[in-house]
This record gives structure tokens, sequence and C-alpha cells, in this order.
């Protein structure tokens, strides 16, 4: 199986500076082609301290310079707050950069700071998402991108460099409510799991996705990603401390950042779905609902995290794992400890899985007019 490891670029509070915190991560990132991991991944996000890198692709071409082998994967390009024309270019640059390395993870994004930070309206993002993401894929698909649609409007330009490799088989979006999937299907995109909800609930979607792309798409649908954040250590007691100040100190900067716990939400077009959340996070609680993400999340001693993680590969059916081992406040030495004894302990047991799926496959293009 696939597994990568992703940056994350958090600095809650502010104890140190910025600058301190991409020093950290880049070593982080540095670790993994050493390690043994297979991608390198950034997320975007912007104006405050839950994640900074506010461009995946930059990071990512920095990154590519410093490795050999490592796919470089971004989870995710927002794609409503970007220039399609512009997106596809800083993909295929770093693509043709890379040498075909790259796998694209796009999104529509949900903080409402950054909505409003880009002068953007949320209502909006569903049909900019559908409109940016056709134009993109086609773009990276055919060398040209040219639309014309409601929010959308681009007469013909070529994409140059020229894409080299066809994304039809590395590109995943995440996505949450299940009236994205449809998109998500006739987008002909993998998907990328980040945990919000109870097994059981992406058991069943992935059930209704798969059965769906397969109706619109005439193949199966790839197999997904799972990205989770990791705590391991070889006492019980010291991860069960990890989860406790970490995990947790994680998933409530995850609610403060999307503002989970705001019934707003329900009243801005397609996001109904995190309006009910909010209900539901009223009815039982913030600590609750911290509790319940931390506890989706993955940690144990080397044996119980590879246990649970090949538990999550099962029921999801998925190709590849991303690891976050570095977040909620962590001390960077406790982060480079938990990514090596990760990458001693569960890596070699994770990659030997036979998942039957080539993550960041791809074949060549024609040369793009």
């Amino acid at each position: 199986m696939h597994v990568g490891m992703t940056t994350f670029f958090q600095n809650i509070g502010h104890p140190i500076s910025d600058h301190d915190v991409y020093r950290h991560e880049i070593s982080m990132a540095d670790l993994a082609e050493p390690l043994g991991f297979d991608s390198i991944w950034g997320a975007e996000h912007h104006f405050d301290d839950y994640t900074m890198c506010p461009n995946v692709a930059q990071f990512l071409t920095y990154m590519a310079g410093r490795t050999t082998r490592v796919k470089l994967g971004s989870m995710v390009l927002v794609l409503p707050w970007h220039d399609p024309v512009r997106l596809a270019e800083e993909v295929s640059v770093l693509d043709t950069l890379s040498n075909g390395r790259v796998i694209l993870g796009i999104g529509r994004g949900l903080g409402r700071i950054e909505f409003r930070g880009f002068r953007l309206a949320m209502s909006e993002s569903r049909s900019r998402f559908t409109e940016y993401a056709q134009a993109i894929l086609q773009g990276l698909e055919t060398g040209f991108i040219e639309y014309d649609g409601e929010f959308y409007k681009q007469p013909r330009v070529a994409v140059r460099p020229a894409p080299m490799r066809s994304f039809r088989d590395r590109t995943y979006a995440a996505s949450v409510s299940p009236q994205s999937l449809e998109i998500m299907c006739r987008l002909g995109v993998g998907l990328l799991i980040i945990a919000q909800k109870p097994w059981e609930t992406t058991q069943a979607e992935l059930a209704a996705y798969r059965s769906r792309f397969f109706e619109v798409n005439g193949r199966p649908a790839p197999k997904p990603i799972i990205a989770s954040f990791v705590a391991v250590h070889e006492d019980e007691a010291v991860a069960r401390e990890m989860f406790e100040k970490y995990l947790r100190g994680y998933a409530r900067s995850a609610l403060d950042h999307y503002e989970f716990h705001c019934e707003g939400l329900a009243d801005i077009p397609g996001y109904e779905y995190y309006g009910k959340l909010a209900a539901n996070i009223r009815k039982h609680g913030v600590d609750a609902f911290v509790n319940f993400l931390a506890e989706l999340q993955v940690w144990g001693t080397p044996d119980q995290v590879f246990e649970k993680l090949a538990e999550h590969q099962q029921r999801a059916e998925s190709g590849a794992l991303i690891g976050a081992f570095s977040y909620g406040g962590m001390p960077h030495d406790v982060a480079k400890r938990n990514i090596t004894l990760f990458a001693e302990r569960v890596l070699p047991r994770l990659k030997a899985l036979d998942v039957a799926c080539d993550i960041g496959g791809g074949v060549p293009l024609i040369a793009a007019e």
C-alpha cells in the first residue's frame, strides 16, 4: 500500500514564530524520502494559524527540488479561491519539474474566514468548484482550457508547459457531504477521506459512490485515499497522553477553524450538512464532538496503530494512507520521534499490504495542442 506523510503548518496560539514552524515542517518533509514514505502532501489554508500553507503548489515545488522519488500531493487545492488557468499552469509546472510525480487533490472549501478574506460568496462554492474543476481537468488532459459557464468564462488558451501525463487516475477530491458525491462521480475523480464521520456512515457513502461512479463512467471508481492524524509510542500510556494533548488539540483547532458548531452554516446553500452537524454538536456538547473527532484518528503502540490503520484500509477498501505526525501543539522533538517510530515499526507493515492499486499512476499524453 502507498503510504505518504503530510505537513501541517500549525501555530495555534503563536507559541513560536511562523518562520520556526516552517523550518520544522520542512525538516519533517525532508524525512519522508529517507524514512521510506511514498509521498509528501500539503493542505491549503489562509489567514489564521490552523495551518499556514497558502500556496501548496509553491511548497510542493520546493520539495520537488529536494527529493527524487516521493510523489507530491495536494490535500487539497481549494478551487473557488483560484483562477483556473493559473492553477492549471501551476500544477503543470510542478508535474513537469518533478517528472510526473504530482497527485492532484482538489476541494471546494469550508472555512468562512477564508471565503471572507477572498471576498467570495460561500453560497457559490459548489457551482464554482464544479465549473473550475471541469475546466482545470480539461486543461490538464487536453493542453488547453476553454469554458463557458455561469461563473467561469474562459476563451481558449493553452496550458504551457503542456501536460506530460494524464491526471485521470491521479486526481482526488475531498468530499464530505452526500450531495457532493454526485459531482465527484461526474468529474470521474477519486475520493480523499479526512475522517469526520462514523466509519459505518463513511462505508455506506463509499458504496453509493462506487455504484454511481460505475454507472456514470463505465469503470470502477479509484480506490480512496485516507488521511489520518497519528500518535504512536512504545508505551501505550504515553500514546494516550499524546491523544489527550495533541490529537484533541488538533480536533479542537479543526472545530474552531471550520466553525463546525455554527448552525448558521445551514443557511448557506451547499453547506446544509454542516448545519445538521452544528445542531448535533449543540445537543451533545463541544467536548463530545472534540473527543469524537479525535477518536477517529489513530493512536497507540506500533502494533495498535498498524491494526487500526489496517482496519481502516479494509473498511474503506482504500489504496493509500496519508499520515500527519506534527499537529495540535506537539513539540518538535516529539513530532520527530512520532514520525520516526512510525517509519521504523509501522510503515514497512503497511507498505507490505497488497491493495492492488497504483496511487499516482497515469499514462503519457500525446503532445497537447
